[in-house]
């Protein structure tokens, strides 16, 4: 959240970029992201031995299909078949239009509902998942 806080400080005062729409609803979304990718982090930190590894992984698995698929480089509604369904399985295709609708397109809570509860989804998924696959320490 101090790197969405320092990015949107950048925007407004750096290049004079103003949120159009609700900033609440921008920073919920950011917010959400940040919980949906963090427990996708820790998800995959149950599978590994070291920190090293989990952060290796973690990049590995997520920024490939993140760039490639979430509409980042190529719009997810011109996507079709499996590229959209990969797309759609990252919190990233999610917060996207969240952060496209507050900058530019003057869009607020009633518009950008959905994308946050689908994160929020994920963050709540992947949460689970990591404590239902942590391996219980011995003590």
């Amino acid at each position: 959240m101090l790197t969405f806080t320092l990015l949107l400080l950048m925007a407004f005062f750096v290049f004079d970029v103003p949120v159009k729409g609700s900033l609440g609803a921008l920073a919920l979304g950011a917010l959400l992201y940040v919980f949906s990718t963090c427990g996708f982090g820790q998800l995959i930190s149950t599978f590994t031995q070291t920190q090293v590894a989990a952060v290796f992984a973690t990049t590995v698995i997520s920024v490939i299909p993140t760039v490639n698929f979430s509409g980042l480089l190529v719009p997810v509604s011109s996507l079709t078949g499996q590229g959209r369904v990969i797309g759609l399985m990252f919190p990233a295709a999610w917060f996207q239009p969240i952060s496209v609708g507050a900058f530019t397109k003057g869009l607020g809570y009633s518009d950008l509902w959905f994308n946050a509860l689908v994160l929020a989804l994920f963050a709540l998924g992947f949460l689970a998942a990591a404590h239902i696959f942590l391996q219980k320490q011995e003590t």
